[in-house]
């Protein structure tokens, strides 16, 4: 089984998203574990702080070390963990190979970025690696969180039924997707092109690599570079 460990200061944001569809459905087949942690359950003192102001001045707040220290310690204890990653702006730019990677992967610990974001000493001495899925600032590492989760689970084998859908997806070879139709044939003189209605499988194959390459060109030419 894979595990997911993901830590935030607001786990609820993602109980709705992490329990339909696809990742629910891993969940059931006993496939995928995904467990929220609540920081605040580490904060300290009678208000469970987890967060302090910046030293040496400046707006926002920062999540304090020892909350982080405490939980990520507390479930290294109980398993060992492949990868301990932070959700913030400055990372990594998440893509598909990457979800590819982190798919093979055993165990897992996502620490969600909030507030001003996460004193420098747990990315030093914690985390093995920084993702951001795009280049804006949301207010809090937990929708990113639920996005690479969602990636991940739906390319661990046993997840999807018709596996060849996921390796089929936009950017597993490095283009995007060509346009698929499903009935009916003709919509308001609208027409399913000819080639996919023909039943030849190799003049299909080749209709949709040129139109995936076209699509590519047009619309993500950087991924051709």
């Amino acid at each position: 089984m894979h595990r997911i460990d993901i830590i935030s200061v607001q786990p609820r944001l993602m109980e709705s998203p992490l329990n339909h569809s696809i990742v629910q459905r891993a969940k059931d087949k006993g496939i995928v574990e995904i467990v929220l942690h609540d920081l605040k359950d580490y904060g300290l003192g009678k208000y469970k702080q987890v967060d302090d102001t910046v030293y040496g001045g400046g707006a926002g707040m920062v999540i304090r070390c020892e909350p982080v220290f405490d939980c990520i310690e507390k479930l290294q204890n109980e398993r060992t963990y492949d990868e301990i990653i932070y959700m913030c702006p400055d990372g990594v730019v998440y893509n598909q190979s990457e979800a590819n990677q982190l798919s093979l992967k055993k165990n897992i610990i996502i620490l969600c970025g909030h507030y001003k974001g996460i004193d420098q000493r747990i990315r030093d001495e914690i985390i093995t690696k920084e993702i951001s899925i795009g280049d804006y600032v949301l207010s809090g590492g937990e929708l990113a969180a639920v996005v690479v989760a969602d990636s991940i689970c739906r390319l661990i084998p046993g997840v999807i039924s018709d596996e060849e859908s996921a390796l089929t997806d936009s950017f597993q070879d490095g283009l995007l997707a060509p346009p698929v139709y499903t009935r009916p044939a003709e919509y308001r003189g609208l027409q399913v092109p000819d080639v996919l209605k023909n039943g030849h499988f190799a003049k299909i194959a080749e209709w949709r690599e040129e139109q995936a390459l076209k699509i590519t060109q047009e619309r993500r030419p950087d991924l051709l570079e």
